[in-house]
């Protein structure tokens, strides 16, 4: 995957999990046609179901505290059917994953879910499907977990202007339907619209866009927000999270997108990598000391301008993706981990680890949890990460001003 390095936000996608295990990648074939969905099954965990507080999305974000993607599981492309899920390597998602995730201290967990490869030529999701996606949030969500769920790698929602309005037509199809199974989940679920759309495989993609990639992006963001909000049940007070073009950290993102108006449960979708030098990029090997001048620069700023750009405005921020790759530089990474999620959380936003289950070789190694053994590969960076989120660091004595 190629990326522009002038941002700091990727699609993070199609890395196999190198822990070892008897499990071989699923050939990827053409999508199979599958039936309209069927009726809603009544939503027993009563955690989740029932009345929904009426609550901004400014007053939910300060419950949250630190998140982890279950990456590269549901937002697979490879396979077919229910197989799509173990596809790129990563196995089959159980309850023991998820209550060992909240065990460590997490409190929000975004699964990536791709619908593409499970609609039919009307766009009507697979049942298979939605139950399957049901069912992990089911296992996850509960009355101090909250979960996201979206539209991943969807390769329809490309932002070129001459498909604006079929894509709109398709988003409010899939929408639809999402928004019918889960309307009756309380604000713990929370709708995420998109995950990075952009002019894939052009010079813009990851360039923060132009007028037409702002105004694609403006109006299928419009479109998730409108259908869910019609779709009953509890989806008129549910929080839904909008990203910006590529969802991207650069400045460009405040003054292009479009939020809702006189609608308190909007949230700004961000992915930030930050630096991108130590977080992302392919040095082989790269040092981050939050006591180094200027080392944070990179992170106080976008902290900064998330802050004046959204939540001084009372607009709700998630950077949904962040994480550093593992490059045999433990310390420097749970120094990085601590400092990134205080800084955030001293601005009052949360943030979400890229968990893509992928530890060792060449590749974007943000992996934290060995899926098979229900254990953790480096429990220093996650806690780290969790105690920043949670305001227990003291990071005033650690800013670049202060350091010799």
């Amino acid at each position: 995957m190629k990326l522009k390095k002038i941002i700091a936000c990727l699609l993070c996608a199609g890395m196999l999990s190198s822990c070892a295990n008897n499990t071989t990648e699923t050939t990827t074939t053409a999508a199979e046609t599958t039936p309209a969905i069927t009726t809603q099954p009544e939503n027993t965990n009563t955690a989740i179901s029932g009345e929904i507080r009426d609550i901004s999305s400014m007053e939910l974000i300060s419950e949250l505290t630190a998140g982890w993607n279950l990456g590269n599981t549901l937002d697979a492309t490879g396979g077919s059917g229910l197989s799509s899920e173990t596809s790129w390597g990563n196995p089959e998602t159980t309850k023991e994953m998820m209550d060992t995730v909240k065990a460590a201290g997490f409190n929000i967990i975004r699964i990536p879910t791709t619908w593409a490869r499970h609609l039919d030529d009307e766009n009507n999701i697979d049942p298979e499907w939605m139950d399957r996606v049901q069912e992990i949030v089911d296992f996850t969500i509960d009355e101090n977990t909250y979960v996201i769920i979206n539209l991943h790698h969807e390769e329809w929602n490309n932002t070129f202007i001459e498909k604006k309005d079929a894509t709109v037509e398709k988003m409010k199809k899939v929408w639809s339907q999402i928004a019918e199974r889960f309307k009756d989940y309380d604000e713990h679920l929370i709708f995420e619209g998109q995950n990075e759309p952009r002019k894939k495989g052009t010079d813009l993609e990851w360039s923060g866009g132009d007028e037409e990639c702002w105004e694609f992006v403006n109006a299928t963001n419009m479109a998730f927000v409108e259908t869910v909000r019609n779709s009953g049940g509890n989806n008129a007070k549910r929080h839904l999270m909008i990203p910006g073009y590529c969802a991207t950290s650069d400045p460009i993102g405040p003054k292009m997108i479009q939020l809702p108006e006189n609608d308190d449960k909007i949230i700004v979708s961000v992915h930030a990598y930050t630096p991108y030098s130590f977080a992302l990029s392919d040095t082989p090997s790269s040092k981050f000391s939050s006591k180094r001048k200027n080392a944070t620069r990179d992170i106080d700023s976008l902290a900064e301008m998330l802050e004046t750009s959204y939540i001084n405005n009372n607009i709700a921020v998630i950077i949904g993706e962040t994480g550093a790759r593992n490059k045999d530089n433990l310390e420097s990474r749970v120094d990085w981990a601590g400092y990134y999620t205080a800084r955030m959380r001293k601005s009052g936003i949360t943030c979400i680890w890229w968990d893509n289950g992928s530890v060792k070789g060449n590749g974007e190694n943000f992996g934290l949890l060995d899926r098979r053994t229900c254990t953790w590969h480096f429990p220093e960076v996650r806690d780290a990460f969790i105690k920043g989120a949670k305001g227990e660091i003291d990071i005033e004595n650690l800013t670049a001003d202060n350091a010799a």
